[in-house]
Order: C-alpha cells, then sequence, then structure tokens
C-alpha cells in the first residue's frame, strides 16, 4: 500500500471526527440556549443549520482533498 493513501485514509478519517465532534458540540450548545430561552427556537434552529452545513462543508473538503491526495 502507498504511504499516501495511508496518509489519505487517515486524514479522512480525522476530517469525520473532528466534524462529528463539531456537530455535536453545536447542537449541545443550541440545546442548552433553547433551554435557557424557549421563544427564541426560530432564530437558534436557523443558526445551528447554517453551522452544521459549514462545518459538514469543511470536513467535505478535507476528505476530497485526502482522496486527491490518494489517487493522484
Amino acid at each position: 500500500m502507498n504511504l499516501a493513501q495511508l496518509a489519505a485514509g487517515i486524514g479522512a478519517g480525522l476530517a469525520v471526527i473532528g466534524a462529528g465532534i463539531g456537530i455535536g458540540r453545536l447542537a449541545a450548545a443550541a440545546l442548552e440556549a433553547i433551554g435557557r430561552q424557549p421563544e427564541a427556537v426560530g432564530d437558534l434552529r436557523t443558526t445551528m443549520i447554517i453551522a452544521a452545513a459549514l462545518v459538514e462543508g469543511v470536513a467535505l473538503f478535507a476528505v476530497v482533498i485526502c482522496f486527491m491526495l490518494a489517487f493522484k
């Protein structure tokens, strides 16, 4: 196995783990904020969805870069 493929696999795994941790912390903070101020659910939901999309976008970009390195 090529060393670049191994590095790409490790990099993709780390990107996915980082995205999972980021979205988990994001959801926990949003739920805590909703618990403190229930009337702000709509604004918090919108902000949370936008932030989750940005986290997933960064993770997807990292995975694509890892695959590009593996199959160059």
